[in-house]
């Protein structure tokens, strides 16, 4: 139902720490602009836990008005209580979202029995097709394969972004469910091996700065064209890990004020790039030609 190149789009603020929405539609544009598939607002790449409930409606809504029908807009409105993933994601679907992208319970660290209650009660609640996301880096639990193929039995949850970082997990996943949910890779740097054991595509962070190139690459494993999607593997392997040089979206929002498109603003907790990750992260941006 979602694949292709799909970004975690960035949450653009301005110098008071308000939403920009100028620079967010933007945003949009630039990605459509260059063959995004689909627009994913709110995720962690757009700093969906520092923002309120009014302002996480209105940067959904600000997406969804913006794409216009031109592609898929999935929205994040998961969150550690289950009540308040209902009720977000209600409010996408009010607003015209065409799917939602649901972390797995941070904190909480439930059970994997409490993981399936959890996104049970939010499949039953709310009819819109439904993406699992399963981070155990941020969330401090991993979502196992076992859970994710029980889930996969529940008619609208069609997809899970796999951020594990364990390809045999991916691998074990497509074994047991393949034929009834979707894998997506979450880590940029994965998406390539990812796609050749049957993964469909990625919700990237890089694209959000060089989305022509992750398309390219996402396009060239769609079609099976594996010599060339390994070659921009490998070429854009550097980029990813840039990314992550510190904790995302700190290096992308700075990677994107360095290009000039938004200020590089993130809200605390998360702090501006401390000075030699930026120049690390400058030098491999001109490597690039981004800057």
């Amino acid at each position: 139902m979602f694949k292709g190149s799909m970004v975690a789009i960035v949450t653009p603020f301005d110098a008071e720490g308000r939403f920009d929405e100028e620079g967010y539609r933007q945003l949009v544009e630039f990605q459509i602009e260059n063959g995004t598939d689909v627009i994913v607002p709110c995720g962690t790449t757009g700093e969906s836990a520092t923002l309120g409930f009014e302002e996480h409606a209105r940067v959904i809504h600000v997406c969804i008005d913006q794409v216009a029908g031109r592609g898929p807009v999935i929205a994040g409105t998961g969150a550690n209580n289950t009540a308040e993933a209902i009720h977000l994601s209600e409010g996408a679907k009010e607003m015209g979202a065409d799917g939602l992208l649901l972390v797995c319970p941070y904190y909480n660290k439930p059970s994997q029995e409490g993981i399936y209650q959890h996104y049970k009660a939010i499949a039953e609640a709310v009819a819109l097709p439904q993406v699992l996301y399963n981070v155990p880096g941020r969330t401090g639990i991993n979502m196992t394969s076992d859970t994710t193929a029980r889930l996969a039995e529940i008619d609208n949850i069609v997809a899970i972004k796999e951020a594990s970082g364990s390809l045999t997990q991916v691998s074990e996943i497509l074994a047991k469910a393949g034929d009834k949910i979707d894998v997506i890779s979450g880590d940029d740097f994965l998406t390539f091996p990812m796609m050749a054991c049957g993964a469909v595509g990625v919700i990237s962070v890089s694209s959000n700065a060089i989305p022509a190139r992750v398309k390219a690459m996402v396009t060239a494993a769609e079609e099976g064209d594996y010599a060339t999607a390994r070659k921009l593997h490998l070429e854009l392997l550097e980029f990813h890990t840039a990314m992550f040089i510190e904790a995302n979206p700190v290096p992308v929002k700075t990677t994107l004020g360095l290009m000039g498109k938004i200020s590089a603003d993130v809200r605390l907790p998360l702090v501006g790039m401390q000075p030699a990750s930026l120049e690390k992260l400058k030098a491999i941006l001109m490597k690039y030609d981004v800057i």
